[in-house]
């Protein structure tokens, strides 16, 4: 089997505020790499026998690997390390029923052995995946002559196959008989993507999911709309799957929830940001957030190579003017109801090429709610009062917004 592999955005289990694991499903207590550059060795313990799946990706090199859902138990720091082919690797639930290990390589290689060992003599069950160099050319040519992607999602191993993770969480339930305007929710990142985290480690995933699940509640409290997360726990979701939920539900409106976070070379920001779709970034700070955001496929181990028609299609409808007008009027909107409640950063409003919001035909804003690399936004994003408050402004603007769009369409027929 082959073996693609790494990415170098990487994350790990959020030291907070994540959904656990039950302690029904199966444990992973411990990982070491062993090995070098001619053999390299990925061992887990886990408390019982599971099926596992390998397969790999190229551009970056990585080896993902599905697994029914688990409770990783791993001490924190896990997977930073380097050891022969590995560089680096990262863990977590990947959708419902589902976990991943994403290993990011050095170089291509190719998955020699992908097992899972029964308990025995007193020793844990372990999944053992042992990884050994293979040259470009060779790695490449195994690709082109692969009649399917299939072909390349190799072995099975420890279990019944249809046991086996899916690769595509459900999307939510479409309501057709609901004539309410529908919004989408996007919190962003979840489960194996982090997103960014705090010096003490609480992720982003976390804080954006508890800011959407109250701005939800408070939208279905005013009865005016129908409103759809696209995520409603700790689950990664590809972005083109964020796009075909808000395109599914033919919604009013899309708004994605972030938090940022600048590297301590790029000095301190805060305050709230609100984004809208451009092909050229506004600034240099827009231009590196969204190729950050944007990596978010790579971090889960997805083939952004394999991206479905509709993504193609979704870029070339860009051009779309309608939809971009109203994005910024919303934008606008929510900036004016955001900075009577909420600090804003000094640029408010900015633009960028952001996935998330390349919905042709639904007006899309992307909210950073502060930095989590700044102590007093890190404050504010994980207090309840500053939560409720901001929670009422972008409430408030959404229905500013969507009733001003419902008033100038008139009466159906």
């Amino acid at each position: 089997m082959l073996c693609l592999s790494p990415n170098p955005a990487w994350t790990q289990p959020a030291a907070s505020g994540a959904v656990a694991a039950p302690s029904s499903f199966p444990v992973a207590s411990d990982v070491r790499i062993a090995g070098d550059d001619r053999q390299t060795r990925l061992i887990v313990d886990l408390d019982g026998k599971v099926p596992l799946r390998a397969f790999a990706l190229a551009d970056p090199y990585r080896v993902v690997i599905d697994l029914p859902q688990i409770s990783f138990r791993f001490p924190r720091g896990t997977g930073e390390s380097a050891r022969g082919l590995i560089k680096a690797f990262r863990y977590g639930l990947v959708m419902p029923g589902g976990s991943r290990i994403v290993l990011d390589l050095s170089g291509p290689a190719k998955i020699a052995k992908a097992e899972m060992l029964e308990p025995a003599n007193g020793q844990p069950g372990r999944m053992v995946i042992e990884l050994e160099p293979i040259e470009r050319d060779a790695f490449m040519q195994a690709l082109r002559t692969a009649d399917s992607v299939a072909e390349l999602r190799p072995t099975v191993s420890g279990g019944d196959t249809t046991a086996a993770v899916s690769h595509s969480a459900p999307l939510p339930k479409v309501e057709r008989d609901d004539p309410r305007p529908v919004v989408v929710i996007d919190p962003g990142h979840g489960g194996i993507d982090n997103g960014t985290q705090s010096a003490d480690g609480i992720a982003e995933k976390a804080i954006v999911l508890d800011f959407a699940v109250a701005l939800r509640d408070r939208l279905v409290k005013q009865g005016k709309f129908r409103v759809v997360l696209t995520r409603a726990d700790d689950t990664f979701i590809p972005l083109a799957d964020r796009v075909k939920v808000a395109r599914e539900q033919s919604a009013a409106l899309f708004v994605s929830i972030h938090a940022d976070a600048l590297p301590r070379r790029e000095g301190d920001a805060q305050g709230a940001t609100i984004y809208t779709l451009s092909d050229k970034a506004s600034d240099a700070e827009a231009q590196r957030l969204a190729d950050a955001e944007n990596k978010a496929d790579a971090i889960g181990g997805v083939n952004l190579t394999e991206e479905p028609s509709e993504v193609a299609d979704i870029l070339i409808d860009l051009a779309q003017r309608e939809t971009k007008t109203f994005s910024n009027r919303f934008a606008q909107q929510l900036m004016k109801d955001m900075k009577a409640t909420t600090r804003m950063h000094k640029r408010p409003l900015k633009s960028a090429g952001f996935r998330v919001l390349k919905a042709p035909d639904v007006p899309s804003v992307l909210i950073e709610l502060g930095y989590v690399s700044n102590k007093a936004d890190l404050q504010h994003l994980l207090s309840e009062q500053w939560r409720s408050k901001t929670v009422g402004a972008v409430a408030q603007a959404i229905d500013s917004f969507l009733s001003k769009r419902l008033v100038s369409a008139g009466p159906p027929g």
